[in-house]
């Protein structure tokens, strides 16, 4: 081990900072990564579940949210190494499962933004386009569609392996320690690898994401329903909270390709490395965040339901259905308008 190590300090030149360089953020990181492995495992879990075995008759819209918890529900299972390594300022799990975590870290990433891009673009067709959207509930079609985007994912995620590596490094405190940390021969690597990552990981799906929401609320102004526009808000929500979650880490990303760009010794470029090695471990903790808020999200704002209903209340959320009419009828007239008002709220932003 030490040998090879050796050999890939000399040899590949790989930045001089990694995940645990700053006390400070890998802290913070460590203390969000637990919360997240603790709220996002057995979310994403009972999500899974709950349409595998409860759903009857399986949408799109139910596929598309099974892929997303199991992306997510993978990612979360990782979360405890990278708790470890954080806990501990040391990788000790080995240079292949250095690779390997990372790479199904960045695949989490492609699949969770693509596949909540499918869910926008899905509902902007049923909204706005109802008469085509029986066009995308073929069978064959959309499985053709998820191992598409399956296999889009896997090849994006490639440079998470090839520029990432185990070297030996100095703490704080003077004590030598393994890193598992980025290893870019070339500054223009740098850049490649962070420029693709936000450009198709973030800005062109999160865009895409905007207009079909910003489609589907002029949608909903225009029709008669009035009651519908009280799922604007939601909706927005929705929106809002992936985005926070996600763009500090790629806001660090950009700052790390300014920096490869800006000339060697600068002040410029100084500051640039000071910002983003103090910030990387608390804004990749950050867009964890978002593989478990999703299930949070169903709990919270179906919270009624499921107490009147019990967990098959998540099936038939999972299905678009809402509860039968006879069920309606035995609420109470105030109550009985205000969850109905709620559901509305909840499946238009959910599906």
């Amino acid at each position: 081990m030490e040998k090879n190590i050796s050999n890939i300090s000399a040899t590949a030149e790989p930045e001089d900072e990694s995940l645990v360089s700053n006390d400070t953020s890998v802290t913070i990181g460590a203390l969000i990564l637990s919360i997240v492995f603790i709220l996002g495992v057995p979310g994403n879990i009972f999500v899974m579940w709950s349409i595998l075995a409860r759903v009857r008759k399986r949408s799109v819209t139910s596929l598309l949210i099974l892929n997303l918890a199991f992306a997510d529900g993978l990612l979360m299972c990782l979360t405890i190494f990278f708790v470890i390594y954080l806990a501990q300022q040391t990788w000790v799990f080995g240079r292949a499962m250095c690779k390997v975590l990372f790479y199904l870290c960045n695949t989490n990433m492609y699949a969770s933004v693509l596949l909540i891009t499918l869910m926008s673009l899905h509902r902007l067709v049923a909204v706005v386009w109802p008469k085509r959207v029986s066009t995308f509930h073929a069978r064959k079609i959309v499985i053709r569609v998820l191992c598409g985007l399956w296999v889009s994912v896997f090849i994006l995620a490639v440079p998470a392996v090839v520029f990432r590596d185990i070297r030996e490094d100095t703490a704080e405190n003077g004590r030598d320690r393994i890193v598992c940390a980025p290893n870019h021969p070339k500054d223009g690597y740098i850049v490649m690898q962070y420029a693709l990552e936000t450009v198709l990981g973030f800005l062109i799906p999160y865009g895409v994401i905007i207009g079909s929401y910003v489609c589907i609320l002029r949608r909903l102004r225009q029709t008669k329903f009035k009651r519908r526009i009280r799922s604007e808000n939601l909706i927005q929500a929705i929106v809002v909270v992936f985005g926070i979650f996600w763009f500090p880490y790629h806001f660090i990303n950009m700052v790390q390709v300014v920096a490869a760009l800006s000339p060697e010794n600068s002040k410029l470029k100084e500051k640039l490395d000071d910002i983003w090695v103090n910030s990387r471990a608390v804004t990749s903790s950050l867009a964890f965040i978002s593989s478990c808020v999703n299930p949070v999200l169903y709990t919270f704002v179906a919270l009624p339901y499921i107490r009147a209903e019990g967990l098959a209340f998540m099936a038939r959320l999972f299905e678009g259905t809402a509860p039968d009419s006879g069920r309606k009828s035995r609420m109470n007239g105030q109550e009985s308008q205000e969850r109905d008002k709620n559901f509305d709220s909840l499946l238009i932003c959910t599906f």
